[in-house]
């Protein structure tokens, strides 16, 4: 059965998307700890991210590293935190976070909730 991030990349479910290449999707976060919150996947449904091919892992945080950039770049004022945590989802995915404070990293925070207006000025606004 496929991932939920799978129906996401397939266009089955909608989703806020950042950036795509071929191998990888990225997407704003539908329960956030912050504003900006983006997940990074790959396409290639993989449960856990040290179970990726070499190439497939470098290539990911690669991609990721090119969707920080636009994060620091939107929300120069705080610092791009980087999570790997692997029990949401079974589907490799990277958290990338505007952060004020290591407590704004904390997944047991109350999350964030968006309109649909206001998620898609997010994403305008990080895509410039």
């Amino acid at each position: 059965m496929s991932s939920i991030f799978t129906k996401i990349v397939n266009g089955e479910i909608p989703s806020y998307k950042i950036a795509e290449d071929e191998k990888h999707f990225s997407f704003l976060d539908v329960m956030p700890l912050a504003e900006g919150h983006t997940l990074v996947i790959p396409k290639k449904e993989t449960d856990f991210i040290f179970d990726l091919e070499h190439e497939d892992f470098k290539n990911l945080w690669s991609f990721a590293q090119k969707v920080a950039k636009k994060l620091q770049k939107t929300y120069p004022e705080k610092r791009i935190a980087v999570a790997v945590v692997g029990l949401e989802v079974p589907h490799a995915h990277i958290h990338l976070v505007p952060i004020s404070n290591i407590g704004d990293l904390n997944f047991q925070n109350e999350r964030l909730k968006f309109s649909t207006e206001e998620y898609l000025e997010i994403r305008d606004k990080i895509l410039g």
